[in-house]
Parts: C-alpha cells; structure tokens; sequence
C-alpha cells in the first residue's frame, strides 16, 4: 500500500469518525476521529513512516484519549437525562378509580377500574356496590385495597350545595 494512501486514510477516517458523533452521541468516535487525525498529520510530516507503528499509535493514541478525557467531557458536556419515578404502586395511591363489581374487605372478589384495566380490589371499610368511585391506598400483591370517597370529599357536591343557600 503507497505510504500517501494510508496517510489520506487515516485523515479522512478521522473527519468521518468526528462527523459520525453527531449521529452517534457519546464521545467516543469523535476521540477516535482525533486520534485518526492525530496519526495522518504525523504520517504527512513524516513522523511515522511505518504502517504498522502508525496503526499502533493510532490504537494507543484513542486508548488513551478515550480513557483519560471522555470523563472529563462526560461531565462537562452531559447530555439530557430526566427522572421518572418507577413505583407504580407509589404514583397509584391516592388515585381515584370506579368499582365495577362489589367490593367487600373479606375477599378479593371485588373489582375496580383503573387506568382502563379491571384489577381485583378489596374494601378497607365495609362493602362498596358497584358504579361507586373509590380512593386507592395501596396494594397488597395484585389486588388494590381501596376506600368509598365520601360524598363530601367530592368536589361536584360541595358546589351544588353551596348554591342551594
């Protein structure tokens, strides 16, 4: 292989390498186009005539760049991250469901509608009929343990019996 070949190969390689990080995000082939351009402007002065000391300066060059600065630019230049807690169970409580078969606390024969799911339920408090809205306060394997809202707590309510006065 002619010597000016290799050396283009390794210029070119290198700004592919670096234009590929902006499809690729994560540092590393951006530290191996560096690399890539590092070795082809060592090979056109004439610094390494070799190509095999070039492939291996290549190799150690990205070894090293990758290990000693792509933490620094990790976290420097950190990308987008967002929190999202993950207990279901957590981000159910207190949620508002319908009962759609009677619910009682002595068996999980109940069921409510939830997210557009039915799920086994049982009352904390006494049966619950069917079409009543119910509170969830936690779960107990698959089944929701649930309470009725009190007619009270409904916000519908209050209204129409503040405008009765």
């Amino acid at each position: 292989m002619d010597s000016e070949i290799l050396t283009w190969i390794f210029l070119i390689g290198g700004i592919l390498l670096m234009l590929l990080e902006a499809v690729l995000p994560g540092g590393v082939a951006f530290l191996l186009g560096v690399s890539g351009l590092g070795v082809g402007a060592l090979r056109y002065f004439g610094f390494l005539e070799d190509p095999f000391t070039a492939t291996f300066v290549w190799l150690l060059m990205s070894t090293t760049l990758t290990i000693a600065i792509r933490p620094f630019i990790n976290k420097y230049f950190k990308g987008e991250s967002s929190y999202k807690l993950a207990d279901e169970d957590y981000e159910a409580m207190d949620q508002v469901a319908e009962a759609i078969e009677p619910i009682n606390e002595l068996d999980n024969e109940g069921r409510i509608r939830f997210q557009g799911i039915s799920w086994q339920a049982r009352s904390l408090e006494g049966e619950i009929p069917a079409g009543v809205q119910v509170r969830i306060k936690y779960r107990d394997n698959t089944t929701w343990i649930v309470e009725p809202i009190d007619i009270i707590d409904s916000p519908n309510n209050q209204l129409k019996d503040s405008n009765k006065n």
